[in-house]
């Protein structure tokens, strides 16, 4: 078992972009936004974490708490699809973080695990780019905010240099709108089978998204407006090595 702890790590960033001029900036007095000097991001991260080996299985977990002051992130202006970067007062990251990946099982397959439990929340106001001037807001959800994300999968290895690679995907849904409420879970699986044919030649096959779901995937601005996901794909993949 291994311990790992980081108390504090602080970052800096620098931001040279004042202000804008000309039509732009009339037409964003119209719409009711201004454009004051973006302001240098800080940030602070407190990490704790530990490392289990149980049966030469790999298990890490991990704990984070960011605090950031003049966060940087970027909206729409008004209903267009013109984006400005702006910065948050303050910006709260906690998150828990677990991955697990096993050794080889039955002389052929591989199984990995990443999970992700995370809250992402301003408080303030915009202190500097893009701004409307609105009153400071006490702890609000931020549009990257999805509370838990999960991928798992297996790799087995077939005879004649083949293979075949499941993953599930899960997500809980980012944010919608402007909060509090979060879109609904959504579930995703892929299927990858590959095959050697000599020492130089592979083919592949690929399917993402296997069971062709359409769900909605976000519907903040600041996304550039509304996404779903992709629907199924397939695709080939052929891979040959030569010799130089």
């Amino acid at each position: 078992m291994k311990f790992k702890l980081l108390l504090p790590r602080v970052a800096h960033s620098r931001l040279r972009l004042l202000t804008i001029s000309g039509p732009l900036l009339q037409f964003a007095l119209a719409q009711g936004f201004d454009f004051i000097p973006l302001r240098g991001e800080h940030d602070e991260e407190y990490q704790l974490g530990v490392s289990i080996p149980i049966k030469r299985w790999s298990v890490d977990t991990d704990y984070f708490h960011t605090r950031a002051k003049n966060f940087f992130d970027h909206d729409a202006l008004g209903n267009s699809n013109i984006f400005f970067p702006l910065t948050i007062e303050r910006v709260f990251i906690r998150a828990f973080e677990v991955t697990a990946s096993s050794p080889t099982l039955f002389k052929r397959a591989q199984f990995h695990l990443a999970y992700s439990h995370q809250k992402v929340q301003g408080q303030g106001v915009v202190t500097g780019g893009l701004t409307d001037f609105s009153p400071p807001a006490d702890l609000f959800f931020l549009d990257h905010d999805q509370r838990d994300t999960l991928s798992t999968g297996l790799i087995v290895n077939l005879p004649s240099r083949a293979y075949v690679s499941g993953n599930v995907s899960y997500g809980s849904g980012f944010l919608e709108g402007d909060g509090p409420d979060h879109l609904p879970g959504h579930t995703t699986f892929d299927l990858s089978v590959s095959r050697g044919f000599g020492e130089k030649l592979i083919f592949a096959v690929h399917a993402v998204n296997v069971a062709n779901k359409r769900f909605l995937l976000d519907s903040a601005n600041t996304f550039g407006g509304t996404h779903f996901n992709e629907p199924r794909q397939l695709y080939a993949e052929v891979r040959y090595h030569f010799h130089y």
